[in-house]
C-alpha cells in the first residue's frame, strides 16, 4: 500500500527549490518538469518503449524482468554512478518518477545498496503536478491584479522589470505575444510553464504578497495557453495604459526585435554569424508573411519592401537605420489601429495614463485601487 501524499513536504520542497532526480524517461521529462529538476532516468525513452510493450503483453513481472535485463552490467553501474553524485551534490534532494511507484522505488533501492540513501516524494510528478494546479488555481483567486496596457513598443515589458510584485507572463512563455515574438530556440511544454507560474505566485503569497502587476495579454503567448480562470480575472481587472512618444517606441521596437534579436541568433547559431544573419532575416520576413492578409497587400509590400532593403543595408554595412521605416510603418498602420481597436472595448476599466516615469511613480496607487 502506497504511503499518503504529503502536500505540505510538496509546497516545502517546490517553495525552496529543492534539487529534484526525475528518473522517468526523457520523453516524459520533456514534456513537463519542475524547475528544480534533473533528469536522471532509470530507463531511456527506447527501454521504456520495449518494458511497457512487455507489460501490455506478458503483465508486470514480464516487464520487471525485461527491465531488469536492459538495465544491468556496466549501463546500471553508469547509472547508479549518476544517482550517486546527484545525492552526494545535493544530500536534501529527493527522487521522483511519474506516480512514485516501481521506478523510483528502484532507483532508491540501487542506491541503497550501494550504501546511499535517497527520499523518494510520495505519488510522485503526478502529485506535485496536481499539488501545483490546485495551488494555481487557489494564487489566482486570492490574488488581485493591475493590467499594464500601452501600444506597441512602449516598452511595457520593460516596465515590469522595474515595478515591484510584477510577473513577465511573456518571460515564463519565452515569447513576446505578436507575430514577431518567437524566440530560435522555441517556448517550454504548457505544463512547465503551468508550473513555473504557479511556483512564482507561491513564493510571492509564501511572503505575504497578493496584489501583482500583469502585462495585458490575449489568451495565448505564442503557442502558451493562459489558464482560464487568469484570463477571466484579467479581464475584469484595472487597466493602467503606457503611453510614450512614436519615436521612443520606434527605438524601443528597434532594440528588442533587431538589434537584442540578432545577438540572440548570433549566440544561438554560434558557429557561423553569417547563417546566423541569414536565419535572423528569414525570420523577420516570415514573421510579416504571418500577417499579410491582416495588413492588406498594398500594405505588406509597402513594408516587405521596406524591410528587405533595411536588411540589405544591415548585412552589407551594420548600419540599422532603415529598420526604423519599416518599423514605423508597422506600428502607425496595422499595430496602432488594432490597439485603438481593442483598447475600446476595454476603455471603462482604464484607472491611470502616463509614461513609465510617471507609472513607476504611482504604483502603489495603482495596485491600492478598486
Amino acid at each position: 500500500m502506497s504511503k499518503p501524499i504529503d502536500r505540505d513536504l510538496i509546497r516545502s520542497i517546490l517553495l525552496n527549490d529543492i534539487p529534484l532526480m526525475d528518473v522517468r524517461a526523457p520523453v516524459e521529462f520533456a514534456q513537463g518538469a519542475f524547475p528544480s529538476a534533473v533528469n536522471y532516468p532509470l530507463m531511456n525513452d527506447q527501454e521504456r518503449h520495449e518494458v511497457g510493450i512487455r507489460y501490455k503483453q506478458s503483465g508486470q513481472d514480464a516487464a520487471i524482468k525485461l527491465g531488469n535485463k536492459l538495465v544491468s552490467g556496466e549501463l546500471k553501474e553508469q547509472r547508479i554512478a549518476q544517482w550517486q553524485a546527484f545525492a552526494k551534490e545535493y544530500p536534501d534532494g529527493y527522487l521522483y518518477c511519474f506516480r512514485g511507484g516501481l521506478r523510483s522505488r528502484t532507483v532508491q533501492q540501487w542506491l541503497q545498496e550501494s550504501g546511499v540513501n535517497l527520499p523518494l516524494v510520495n505519488g510522485g510528478y503526478k502529485a506535485m503536478r496536481r499539488v501545483l494546479l490546485d495551488e494555481l488555481e487557489q494564487s489566482i483567486a486570492d490574488s488581485r491584479f493591475v493590467i499594464l496596457g500601452g501600444k506597441t513598443g512602449t516598452g511595457k515589458t520593460w516596465l515590469l522589470k522595474e515595478l515591484s510584485a510584477a510577473i513577465d507572463l511573456e518571460g515564463l512563455a519565452h515569447h513576446r505575444g505578436s507575430s514577431f515574438g518567437r524566440f530560435p530556440d522555441g517556448q517550454p511544454s504548457q505544463i512547465n510553464f503551468e508550473n513555473n507560474l504557479s511556483i512564482i505566485l507561491m513564493k510571492y503569497r509564501a511572503r505575504g504578497m497578493n496584489q501583482f502587476w500583469l502585462e495585458d495579454e490575449g489568451h495565448l503567448i505564442g503557442g502558451i495557453s493562459l489558464p482560464v480562470s487568469l484570463q477571466k480575472k484579467m479581464q475584469q481587472s484595472n487597466l493602467v495604459i503606457l503611453e510614450e512618444e512614436l519615436q521612443y517606441r520606434i527605438n524601443i521596437t528597434l532594440k528588442d526585435y533587431v538589434i537584442d534579436l540578432e545577438n540572440y541568433y548570433n549566440n544561438y547559431y554560434p558557429a557561423t554569424k553569417d547563417n546566423a544573419f541569414k536565419l535572423f532575416a528569414e525570420y523577420l520576413l516570415a514573421s510579416l508573411e504571418r500577417i499579410k492578409k491582416r495588413l492588406g497587400g498594398e500594405r505588406f509590400q509597402t513594408i516587405s519592401r521596406q524591410m528587405h532593403e533595411a536588411l540589405e543595408e544591415h548585412r552589407n554595412s551594420g548600419q540599422l537605420d532603415l529598420h526604423r521605416i519599416w518599423i514605423e510603418s508597422l506600428l502607425t498602420l496595422y499595430y496602432d489601429p488594432m490597439y485603438d481597436y481593442q483598447l475600446e472595448k476595454k476603455h471603462l476599466r482604464v484607472i491611470f495614463r502616463g509614461n513609465s516615469h510617471q507609472i513607476l511613480a504611482n504604483q502603489k496607487k495603482n495596485l491600492d485601487m478598486d
